[in-house]
């Protein structure tokens, strides 16, 4: 949640980070409200206890009718104290509730608007051309034996796919370089839990505006993370971080799922927008001053990995209608995808601010007592928008794909993918 110090002292901030996001200032003036009413409401019941305390210490001292009398005073007192305790709670709980709906505040750099709305910061590489029609990703996989869509669908439905042979082998070199990558750079690696809480999915921001896009296993107090940011930030939940340890650097692998309840028509076949993927994520905690710096380098490593891959990609500065809640800022890592002819989103790095470590309780002790760290996730890898890239910009004319050179040792020196059947190469 936003600082509630920002609130009160510059609520015209918040109004305006509101209407850049193309959102209703109305939940500020309702925060405001349920602040005013919880501290009224606090004031009254801290009065009538006072009250009651001084009335009991006077029947402790009072002897016969004058006893009587007191105590009939007390007992209505404590029938007051308790009606202003539950008005407290109420007004607690509306509060906390009101503050939860305010989304972070976007960072005055970020552009303002909504998903077209972005600005283009830099384009890397060139997109290829090429002097053959070239296959799309769905084509390649059924020569190559890499992906199996008809049988995806048939046993789990639409937006599902089995990747096989050297489509599972470019799912485990891929997830194999990008662990390698960060290990590299000092990340600790981690394998985190695809299940969670409601608490660590309400800390990150996911059961708001992103809710109808969660899946919510039925009967249990659980649900399936969407990405590994997510139990990343509950993994420190309620704890203070030693400022010494700071920046915390992760990266975790996950399977994700989401229900792209958004997306109904949109990129129906193949693998670029399915229901389920595995992605190694690097997610940060450091202090809020360092991290804006944290967050370039966040975007540095995500390019080295592109790179790696040999693709042509644009990197944009998300609009702040286009944020998620948690998030003030956001670049994401487009390739050029050849059978979309444009560019598809492959990675994106996000500055979450101290915003979900205010619901979460994470914070680091410095000269000025315990402050909220912030928080920053990127993704190294999504595997299956990382395989379509690979095959729709490696492909050659028969069918083949050459891979990048970094990849290769991660595929067993293996220099080209062959269709099945061929005898290229």
């Amino acid at each position: 949640m936003i600082d509630p110090r920002l609130l009160r002292d510059d609520p015209d901030r918040v109004r305006a980070a509101q209407a850049k996001r193309g959102l209703s200032a109305d939940v500020v003036d309702r925060a405001l409200a349920a602040d005013s009413a919880r501290r009224q409401a606090i004031a009254d019941y801290e009065t009538r206890r006072a009250e009651q305390k001084a009335s009991g210490a006077l029947v402790a001292r009072a002897q016969g009718e004058e006893k009587q009398t007191l105590l009939a005073q007390v007992k209505e007192l404590a029938a007051g104290v308790k009606a202003a305790e539950a008005a407290r709670n109420a007004a607690e709980v509306e509060w906390d509730e009101a503050l939860k709906a305010i989304p972070n505040v976007a960072d005055d750099a970020a552009p303002a608007g909504g998903e077209e709305d972005y600005t283009v910061i830099e384009h890397v590489g060139t997109p290829r051309e090429f002097d053959f029609e070239p296959r799309d990703h769905i084509e390649l996989g059924r020569l190559l034996g890499a992906i199996d869509l008809e049988r995806g669908a048939k046993v789990s439905g639409s937006r599902f796919y089995f990747l096989t042979g050297v489509g599972a082998q470019l799912q485990l070199a891929l997830v194999n370089m990008a662990m390698d990558q960060a290990r590299a750079a000092g990340f600790i690696q981690a394998a985190a839990p695809s299940l969670v809480r409601p608490r660590a999915m309400e800390g990150t921001g996911f059961l708001g505006q992103a809710a109808d896009d969660v899946y919510r296993i039925e009967g249990e107090d659980l649900y399936l993370v969407g990405t590994s940011e997510v139990p990343m930030a509950a993994f420190h939940s309620d704890e203070i971080l030693d400022a010494a340890s700071l920046p915390l650097r992760y990266a975790a692998f996950s399977p994700c799922f989401r229900k792209e309840a958004g997306s109904h028509g949109k990129d129906t076949k193949g693998i670029w927008r399915v229901h389920w993927f595995d992605k190694v994520e690097m997610f940060v905690y450091t202090t809020v001053e360092e991290s804006y710096a944290e967050h370039q380098r966040l975007l540095a490593w995500e390019r080295e990995f592109l790179d790696k891959l040999e693709l042509s990609y644009r990197i944009i500065d998300t609009a702040a209608g286009d944020l998620g809640l948690s998030a003030a800022r956001k670049f994401d890592c487009e390739a050029w995808i050849p059978s979309r002819n444009g560019y598809g989103e492959l990675t994106s790095t996000s500055n979450c601010t101290d915003f979900q470590a205010r619901r979460l309780g994470i914070r680091t002790r410095g000269e000025g007592g315990a402050t909220p760290v912030a928080t920053l996730n990127g993704t190294l890898t999504a595997v299956t928008r990382a395989i379509v890239a690979i095959l729709e910009t490696h492909q050659n004319e028969d069918g083949s794909v050459t891979l990048p050179q970094a990849l290769r040792p991660y595929m067993g020196g293996v220099e080209v993918l062959k269709p099945l059947g061929s005898s290229v190469g």
